[in-house]
């Protein structure tokens, strides 16, 4: 009995492997398909790639940007402190230079009065 048991097994097996070792008749088609659709997947995960690889050297580019007008923005800055500085200290001269020109004019002009009112008041009395 185990022995006839056995060799049902044996050709019950046998008969499996080979249906199995046949290829349905739509096989050949669906592993076309499946190739084709592993083709465009392929591509379209390259195109994904590209845009990333793209993106991230972008973002790389404004990063170095962004650091680099920081550092041009502080020297800026302090130029443009010792530049105003510069024009305030400059303003300020020609300022008193005025003021000192002007008091001069006024002191010149009362002067010229005084003189002139001497002048004036010894001519009306001849």
């Amino acid at each position: 009995m185990v022995g006839t048991r056995g060799l049902a097994l044996s050709v019950v097996a046998l008969a499996l492997m080979a249906g199995c070792a046949r290829p349905p008749p739509d096989a050949e088609a669906r592993l076309a398909a499946l190739e084709a659709e592993g083709e465009k997947m392929d591509a379209a995960l390259d195109t994904v790639e590209e845009r990333l690889l793209g993106n991230q050297a972008r973002m790389h580019l404004w990063q170095e940007l962004a650091v680099r007008h920081k550092s041009v923005s502080a020297v800026h800055c302090q130029h443009a402190d010792a530049n105003l500085a510069a024009m305030l200290a400059h303003h300020e001269k020609q300022e008193e230079k005025a003021r000192k020109l002007r008091r001069r004019r006024h002191v010149a002009a009362v002067d010229a009065m005084v003189l002139t009112s001497g002048k004036t008041a010894k001519s009306s009395q001849n």
